[in-house]
């Protein structure tokens, strides 16, 4: 599975780095590597949500870092608006390269540590293509699909007792890493099959199974703190708690989340997890989730009286609750107040005089919690789906940066700090907002990402 990319470049990029160094010991943990078609000037490694270093780039698009008694275990790093893990040791002297362009599929590690690492990076790209095999799969009845899903999960140990036979010095930290990258998202992939079948097979009802379908449930710890932000533990545990919430009776007939299932669901979050840290991020993520799935002002207050009696996370309450009061300004039926944005020459314009007798979709937002690539993937389609409608994007965080790419930079804007706008977007969360030709707004708090933007945007005359 292991890609074969010019390993030699990376191995002296390593050497030239590291014998540089005058400060050097040999405890010390070097990570580094070379970026082709960087995003930015800077790689950001972390470990868990803690920023551990910022790496800039030299003119060459190398760069490098020295972890002075680093611990061993996960890390992840940063680039543009993408980002992926890596295991690191100490004395290890780990350099990766790796093509913006095609990100996860280009990147390739080499210097001590690259054979777990380069073995990780196979493991996430072969969970994509198993992803595209399961969609037919889940068509399956349980029986059928266990049989499947078994022989899968079969391979994959098998995979890790022949990585290790060949690599038997390995860490038992590492092992279990291993183990869980090849292993959890299989699980992951039975605990959502329950809603998949029952979706696919076009059943109101939730399909209840056999306990016996979840054994793996028995050998799954879902609180590892260790784990809680690596990509097969954290989407694990998010599937298994959508799952025994739908055990509880809700209707699959309703295409976003009830609110009474995101109410439930808040619930069995503070009743399985016992992290706070993790149990925060949950219950943020969903509250947060679930507003945007719904695309509209409308409130349903006990999801919101939920969600603040559990969290402990002071931080997070606020920003929720700025979200909440942006919510209930610029409501449908509302005429919408003017305001001034900026245009990438700096030049200042009027929200009413570009709007005037036109269809327009505002979409304000910041690249903290949506990147460009999405963006520009959204707006290019529905301006291709609703040709009657003005598209325009509005950057929120008051800075002057390059407009997007392959968007018209005409219908691009920015908001600066003096700017009326930042009356309705306290939380600095993305937001748009959709008005008629009159300028009434037919819709506060849309999100480009829901259906029900497209039902809104068809009314449109």
């Amino acid at each position: 599975m292991v890609k074969h990319l010019p390993y030699l470049i990376l191995v002296l990029i390593a050497s030239a780095f590291i014998s540089c160094s005058n400060e050097s010991t040999p405890s010390d943990t070097y990570f580094g590597g070379k970026i082709l078609n960087p995003k930015s000037k800077y790689v950001v490694l972390y470990s868990m949500e803690k920023v551990i270093d910022t790496l800039f780039l030299e003119k060459d698009n190398t760069f490098l870092g020295n972890l002075q008694n680093a611990n061993e275990g996960l890390y992840y790093f940063t680039h543009g608006n993408e980002n992926q893990y890596i295991y690191l040791e100490p004395k290890d002297s780990l350099m990766l390269r790796l093509n913006t362009w095609y990100f996860d599929e280009s990147i390739v590690f080499a210097g001590k540590g690259a054979e777990r690492n380069n073995m990780l990076i196979d493991c996430f790209l072969e969970d994509e293509k198993d992803n595209r095999t399961f969609y037919k799969l889940n068509l399956l009845e349980p029986d059928e699909f266990q049989v499947k899903a078994d022989s899968l999960l079969d391979t994959k140990l098998k995979t890790f007792d022949e990585y290790i036979a060949k690599n038997p010095n390995e860490t038992p930290g590492f092992k279990h890493i291993l183990k869980t990258a090849l292993t959890y998202p299989i699980y992951a992939k039975k605990e959502r099959y329950p809603v998949a079948h029952s979706k696919v097979s076009n059943q109101v009802m939730f399909k209840n199974i056999d306990q016996s379908f979840y054994n793996h449930r028995k050998s799954v710890r879902i609180n590892n703190d260790t784990l809680m932000y690596f990509p097969p533990h954290s989407k694990y545990v998010g599937n298994f708690l959508y799952n025994i919430t739908f055990e509880l009776g809700h209707s699959l007939s309703d295409k976003e989340y009830t609110s009474d299932f995101t109410v439930d669901l808040l619930n069995t979050i503070d009743q399985n997890l016992t992290s706070k840290e993790f149990k925060n991020a949950f219950l943020k993520q969903t509250v947060i989730g679930h507003f945007y799935r719904r695309s509209s002002c409308n409130i349903h207050q006990e999801t919101f009286d939920t969600f603040f009696k559990l969290s402990t996370d002071d931080t997070d309450k606020k920003l929720v609750q700025q979200l909440l009061s942006d919510s209930k300004l610029l409501t449908k039926g509302q005429s919408l107040d003017d305001f001034m944005i900026t245009n990438f020459n700096n030049r200042r314009h009027s929200i009413k005089k570009l709007t005037k007798n036109k269809n327009t979709l505002l979409l304000f937002w910041n690249p903290i919690y949506v990147s460009q690539k999405f963006i520009r993937s959204r707006i290019n389609f529905l301006t291709e789906m609703f040709p009657q409608v003005e598209f325009i994007q509005i950057r929120i965080n008051g800075k002057q940066h390059e407009p997007i790419p392959q968007l018209n930079p005409k219908n691009q804007f920015f908001i600066t700090p003096k700017s009326n706008a930042n009356d309705f977007l306290t939380s600095k969360m993305p937001r748009a907002i959709i008005l008629n030709k009159k300028g009434i707004i037919t819709n506060g708090f849309a999100s480009i990402s829901s259906k029900k933007t497209h039902k809104d945007l068809k009314k449109l005359k």
